[in-house]
């Protein structure tokens, strides 16, 4: 397993970091299967977050015993002192941990004032003082934050969308962290499962010595993949390129990247899968996704009450209301021209 530096941080970890939010989905035991071969295979880097439901309990229940073995990144979503304390101690608890490696600002709308002695940022500095927590980051969808993040002097890693479609924008964010000696952590590396040919996505990532991807795992196969490309690393080479520039092509424009921070719906409708439904129609497996179950949920986009809370919450701006209505146009004309 190659290995990297993680920034100032100085700490040296497996290239290729695990994603924990998607074992959330499955039990304590798949999860442990997983996470121990991750472990075993050479895989040191895990990254959770306290809202990710159990899966800080998860991490705690399967590596507990290889603690210093690993390197453990979670996330608060706290907006104040106190309940950041509240997080990190349940956190800790959770992951049979009396530290963390680095605690992370969950998707914070604007950065907490670093002069404020009573404020966000000084309760991360104390969390650290008592040793708590050893670095502090950052997780952002907005370039502007995530840019001004890594500028600031202040956070030791960011942590933000990037993958083989990112805009060149985006992609400049990499050289900012490596000028500035920040940790990179990449997140939706496969842009929500929208990428579906993981070899070239890990090939495009894999060219910058200081970006690490975290590979959202939920099942064996998936994990794998990963595991060979580790052995046998796909070549960023003319096929490659075109993958990704075929995908680059698909997935132009806005398009929603299945964050979640839409959620939850008032209408109890699946955001982060229904507003996304006409590529993963076509990108994915469709059957899976014209069943009866999936059919009822779509029609619950009928009972949208445009009430502003997953456009007011999206980090791209988009207009999730009418982006709904167009997928379930889309999505009732595919099952019309694939049933049975």
């Amino acid at each position: 397993m190659e290995k990297m530096r993680l920034g100032r941080t100085g700490l040296i970890v497996s290239r290729s970091g695990f994603g924990a939010l998607p074992i959330q989905r499955v039990s304590f035991e798949e999860a442990r299967l997983l996470l121990r071969k991750a472990y075993d295979n050479g895989i040191d880097f895990f990254d959770t977050a306290r809202g990710y439901t159990d899966s800080e309990e998860k991490i705690g229940y399967s590596l507990a015993d290889v603690r210093n073995n690993i390197v453990i990144a979670t996330k608060t979503g706290a907006t104040d002192k106190k309940t950041l304390f509240e997080h990190l101690e349940t956190s800790l608890k959770n992951m049979k941990t009396d530290y963390v490696d680095i605690l992370q600002l969950h998707n914070p709308e604007k950065l907490p004032d670093p002069d404020d002695p009573d404020g966000l940022y000084a309760a991360l500095l104390e969390a650290k003082k008592k040793g708590m927590v050893r670095f502090i980051g950052i997780t952002n969808h907005k370039l502007s934050l995530a840019i001004e993040a890594a500028t600031s002097g202040l956070y030791d890693t960011v942590q933000f969308p990037l993958s083989s479609i990112s805009s060149e924008e985006d992609l400049k964010l990499i050289d900012v962290c490596k000028k500035h000696d920040v940790g990179l952590i990449a997140m939706k590396a496969l842009s929500g499962g929208l990428i579906t040919n993981a070899a070239s996505a890990f090939a495009f990532l894999r060219q910058f010595d200081n970006v690490l991807p975290i590979w959202g795992v939920q099942r064996e196969r998936e994990l794998d993949e990963f595991l060979s490309f580790e052995k046998n690393p796909p070549v960023l080479d003319e096929k490659m390129w075109s993958i990704i520039e075929k995908d680059r092509k698909e997935l132009a424009g806005s398009f929603c990247r299945g964050c979640g921070y839409c959620m939850p719906c008032p209408a109890g409708i699946p955001i982060p899968m229904a507003a996304r439904m006409s590529l993963l129609l076509r990108r994915a497996p469709y059957q899976q996704f014209i069943t009866d179950e999936w059919k009822k949920k779509m029609e619950l986009i009928t009972e949208c009450q445009e009430c502003g809370q997953c456009t007011s919450h999206c980090p791209y701006g988009l207009d999730t209301p009418g982006l709904l209505k167009e997928m379930l146009d889309d999505y009732r004309q595919f099952c019309r021209d694939h049933s049975a």
